[in-house]
């Protein structure tokens, strides 16, 4: 069972992708109507998805930014609804303190954020509600981070840093049990500084927090086997198995009903090997 705060839920635990913008990158505008969104929600809860994710805003490269508000009408309904009919847990994808603000109080309990609670406001209003966040790895902006991504040892500087954030975060007055930590797959990462994350993911495992892995459908998985985005569910079932087998808690994936019947049987063949 897996803490954080006053939540729990098995691990390890699948969280839902329910894109809500128009542009993102794999499923942009399926779910931006109300009905369409929250049916998705829905079916994907009763595939058992532990977590809901909710995200106003693309992240992809060469994405066209919004601003709070716009986010916050794009997801404030929806996780009203889903919280208010719905069986699960519901996470926020952004990186605004006011959307922050907005979605905790729609029901929302916990904050996804990729750029690590380092945009103005977004520490003091992570402290401020005390709930779980996700702290995310990205080299660069979302807009451009894929356009040279470099480093010298891309394991001990990914770990690094989540290391600073979650102390910087603690410092300030979030707890430690209010942590989740993500190396930020694709992110400003080559495809081999992807797998060499994914390869050593128990070194994150060291600063003490839960680990989020975010692989499904990416670009990374489409330079080994030559698939479309559409065509890349084999490819992120392997990786998320993989993902689990190194340590990873959560799984944020767009296919759940797939990747949770995957996960269960990998976390059956963890646990005997354990004996």
């Amino acid at each position: 069972m897996l803490r954080l705060g006053r939540l729990e839920f098995d691990c390890p635990a699948v969280m839902g992708i329910l894109n809500v913008a128009p542009d993102s990158f794999s499923d942009g505008g399926r779910f931006t109507g109300l009905e369409s969104a929250l049916r998705h929600a829905e079916a994907m809860t009763i595939e058992g998805a532990a977590i809901i994710d909710v995200g106003g805003e693309s992240t992809r490269p060469g994405a066209i930014a919004v601003n709070a508000q716009q986010e916050i009408d794009r997801t404030g309904p929806i996780i009203e609804r889903i919280c208010d009919g719905l069986d699960v847990l519901v996470s926020i994808d952004t990186s605004k303190p006011a959307v922050m603000r907005a979605a905790i109080a729609a029901g929302a309990c916990m904050i996804n954020d990729v750029l690590a609670l380092q945009a103005d406001g977004a520490l003091a209003t992570a402290v401020e509600l005390q709930q779980p966040v996700c702290l995310m790895h990205m080299q660069g902006q979302p807009r451009t981070m894929q356009e040279d991504p470099r480093y010298d040892d891309v394991v001990a500087e990914v770990t690094q840093f989540l290391r600073e954030r979650v102390a910087q975060c603690r410092n300030a007055g979030l707890g430690q049990d209010l942590i989740i930590i993500d190396p930020g797959i694709g992110f400003g990462k080559s495809p081999q500084h992807n797998w060499e994350l994914l390869g050593n993911l128990r070194q994150l495992q060291d600063i003490g927090c839960p680990v989020l892995i975010g692989v499904s459908r990416k670009s990374a998985l489409g330079f080994i086997t030559g698939r479309e985005v559409g065509d890349r569910l084999p490819a992120s079932i392997a990786a998320a198995v993989m993902a689990v087998q190194q340590g990873a808690h959560i799984v944020r994936a767009h296919d759940v009903a797939e990747t949770v019947d995957a996960l269960k049987v990998a976390k059956a063949i963890i646990d005997s090997g354990n004996h």
